[in-house]
């Protein structure tokens, strides 16, 4: 075996070779600038290498190849995966995408045997193949991503069940709630995201190999053994829909746009709680930076580039859609340009997730300051009206007008609800007595919240314990 690159050992003028004679002259200058794609598609050749291999066992069990021709395929695959693997294989741009690089790569390594791997198959199903293995294995990352930034949500969760909190509503303090409960709102949240991944990966896991350029091949092919040798449940059915189809491409950024939307709102929420204005949670230093002129400062900067970076992925399902929209069947080489897209927006939210995890993992939550803050807002009133519809009969909308009446007379005296004397309440209304005093106050308004999915501490702990059967235990989604 050589070191010899297919760059440095074949001329510029090989990518006419590769047409065969219906091309007398080489391209011109900016085609060899706009037409490769190696520069982002080399990153399919574990890929590519797979689908060679089963494709090439497949043209052996079928006859197609002989048994010698499909041992020597297989052993130039391999020795080429090791090139490239330890870095040894240079990539060149005359041979224009991973395809054709791996090919040529191939035919030096074991020479003419290498012509008879593009039997019965095309670059348009070898590419949606490539395409598809790794979306797959991106799916499949995702995955496991998103499962540890719910085991770190849901550890958070179980330590500050009893942690109270304001809820808010227009980011204005509404009813008390438990951070355990907030924590859990963002876990079904990214469960939702597995969810979506979990059914895009099922609607992508059949085969296009074998569709070949659009209308199929004449040879005696086996597409469901190639399927299932690349682990998916079937060969695609229609060969123009298997080399024009880029759903399960766009499905998958528009399930990250949506995890990324679902990010940024948990990113936006950290940036506020860590303001001296809020103070509910501490940021460790791994996570945060300083300021080049304010000694004081501390930024929740991990935070703010995840809450940024969400445009990035809706961004790129935007672009790819945009690519697809006018396309005719079967594959047009617009196509190439939803590579770049998907690569950028699940890098981007894998490395978005990886932030978030450890920004959660370490967070120190302050519930002395949820405290004061919930105190601050009057957040039991919706409880003394529940009381006067419970005890005195009277119409929500009645008893709503009372406790309005009552939180401005708090507001005015500078108090809380629970702090009004009991003449002041009956003086909004004569049904108000002493067990007032044992609804108002912020425990019992949380302790009162015990409906499925409620925020009272007992559900809290239910709600972890069945968050972690649900979404880390049986790793469901």
């Amino acid at each position: 075996m050589t070191d010899q690159s297919p760059a440095a050992s074949q001329p510029e003028s090989r990518t006419n070779e590769l047409w065969g004679g219906r091309f007398a002259s080489g391209p011109a200058e900016v085609m060899e600038r706009i037409n490769p794609s190696i520069d982002f598609d080399r990153r399919f050749w574990r890929e590519d290498i797979q689908g060679s291999k089963a494709h090439a066992e497949m043209l052996v069990a079928q006859g197609i190849v002989s048994a010698a021709d499909g041992a020597a395929i297989a052993k130039g695959l391999d020795e080429i995966w090791g090139e490239i693997e330890s870095g040894r294989f240079k990539f060149s741009r005359a041979l224009e995408d991973i395809h054709m690089n791996v090919e040529s790569r191939l035919r030096e390594v074991v020479g003419e045997p290498a012509g008879r791997l593009h039997t019965a198959r095309s670059r348009n199903d070898q590419v949606a193949l490539d395409m598809k293995l790794w979306c797959r294995g991106a799916i499949d990352d995702l995955e496991v991503e998103l499962k540890a930034l719910q085991a770190a949500l849901i550890d958070q969760a179980e330590r500050h069940a009893d942690a109270v909190m304001p809820g808010f509503t227009h980011l204005q303090v509404a009813q008390p709630i438990t951070f355990g409960h907030h924590m859990l709102a963002y876990v079904e949240m990214f469960g939702r995201d597995r969810g979506r991944l979990a059914d895009c990966r099922r609607r992508l896991n059949e085969s296009p190999l074998g569709s070949a350029a659009l209308a199929g091949t004449p040879y005696p092919i086996d597409r469901f053994r190639t399927a299932s040798a690349l682990g998916f449940d079937r060969p695609t059915a229609n060969s123009l829909d298997s080399v024009s189809d880029r759903d399960y491409a766009m499905e998958l950024i528009a399930a990250a746009g949506i995890c990324a939307v679902h990010m940024s709102r948990l990113a936006e929420e950290l940036v506020l709680w860590t303001t001296a204005q809020f103070r509910f949670v501490r940021l460790s230093d791994g996570f945060s930076s300083g300021s080049s002129i304010m000694p004081q400062k501390r930024n929740p900067d991990a935070a703010e580039l995840v809450r940024g970076k969400a445009g990035r992925v809706l961004g790129a399902f935007t672009a790819l859609s945009l690519v697809m929209k006018g396309l005719p069947l079967a594959y047009s080489k617009d196509m190439q340009e939803d590579k770049e897209p998907v690569f950028d927006a699940i890098d981007t939210l894998g490395l978005c997730i990886a932030a978030m995890t450890g920004m959660i993992a370490d967070m120190e939550a302050n519930p002395a300051a949820m405290r004061r803050a919930v105190e601050a807002g009057f957040p039991t009133a919706t409880d003394l009206a529940d009381w006067l519809v419970r005890e005195a009969g009277l119409p929500f909308r009645d008893a709503h007008h009372v406790a309005g009446r009552l939180v401005k007379e708090a507001e005015t005296r500078g108090c809380g609800l629970a702090d009004l004397p009991l003449d002041v309440m009956q003086a909004a209304h004569p049904a108000l007595d002493e067990r007032i005093y044992q609804v108002v106050s912020v425990e019992a308004s949380v302790n009162a919240r015990t409906s499925y999915g409620g925020t009272a501490p007992e559900r809290v702990r239910e709600q972890v314990a069945e968050a972690r059967r649900r979404f880390l235990d049986g790793g469901g989604s």
